[in-house]
């Protein structure tokens, strides 16, 4: 399979209907465009026991398929391993000690962009280095050689944003997300990436460093979140919002998945939305859920009404 999208969430608790309105946003991109599907679930921080079973199973109750098994992040630290051997041979990484009080703290870098990491660690003496190394153990970040990248978005158009050097690999040894999803959708011939639009300003971060690892950069597509009535992101303290819950007061998973469909001006069966789906189209601003009353549902023509 030459080309794919993705769906990749953290196995941290059940999905909620916006992460669901995303998969199926994620899922219709790559079908549309003839590419493959996979599903990785992103389990090097977060994994509560038995949350991988029951979002697949949610997945797989609102309609979407995806190609081959599913991919595990802490199955391929090696591949993330030499990917950062790669950069470090070339140069491209130095340690860092700091604290995030530290960082915190730390005057920022002339001319450096807010927000960026002060380079503190980035020209310490090997003498410097082992008195660090005594005290606590090092990250790896990169050297950036930029402060700014520029990503091309199907719905946001160029956008620019903060490369700083952005952290690879934690200090206590965990590969860090900037790193494992650039390598992970490198691997896997991912060449069009649909998710959040809060992860938009991650893009510039990645895109760099798939440049630099060699690696093409995918196509990008961040789409509108869901929030809740107060423009909130939606969580599961706003009310039934997963599937389970959603079942427990009598709303089937296919009357869930023509909701999800309805919202993004889809038809609400997926065969027909497939057929009519246009990225040109779909809103660009947030989802309002109204989660506690059920009128994200009640406002939609849906099946089993």
């Amino acid at each position: 399979m030459t080309s794919a999208g993705r769906f990749a969430p953290s196995p941290s608790g059940a999905l909620h209907v916006g992460n669901l309105r995303t998969a199926l946003l994620a899922w219709l991109f790559a079908r549309s465009s003839g590419r493959g599907f996979f599903v990785r679930v992103e389990d090097l921080d977060r994994a509560r026991a038995g949350a991988e079973a029951v979002q697949l199973r949610d997945l797989a109750a609102i309609g979407i398929d995806w190609d081959g098994p599913v991919v595990r992040q802490t199955e391929r630290t090696a591949l993330y391993e030499a990917a950062l051997g790669r950069l470090s041979d070339a140069g491209l990484t130095y340690e860092c000690f700091c604290t995030r009080r530290e960082i915190q703290e730390a005057p920022s870098a002339p001319h450096a962009p807010q927000g960026a990491y002060p380079g503190t660690c980035r020209d310490l003496t090997e003498e410097q280095r082992e008195r660090r190394r005594a005290e606590r153990p090092a990250a790896i970040r990169l050297r950036a050689g930029v402060t700014e990248w520029a990503v091309s978005d199907v719905l946001h158009g160029r956008y620019a944003g903060l490369v700083d050097d952005f952290v690879l690999r934690r200090n206590d040894g965990v590969v860090a997300y900037n790193l494992a999803v650039v390598v992970d959708d490198a691997e896997q011939g991912v060449d069009q990436v649909v998710r959040g639009d809060d992860l938009l300003p991650s893009a510039p971060r990645q895109a760099y460093l798939a440049g630099l690892l060699g690696y093409r950069v995918p196509d990008y597509a961040h789409v509108p979140l869901a929030l809740n009535r107060t423009g909130r992101r939606l969580a599961k303290r706003d009310g039934a919002v997963t599937l389970e819950d959603l079942a427990a007061e009598g709303v089937p998973a296919e009357r869930v998945a023509a909701a999800l469909l309805e919202s993004v001006g889809l038809p609400g069966s997926l065969p027909n939305a497939l057929a009519a789906f246009d990225p040109a189209a779909l809103p660009r601003e947030p989802w309002i859920v109204d989660a506690e009353s059920g009128r994200f549902l009640r406002d939609s023509s849906l099946p089993g009404r």
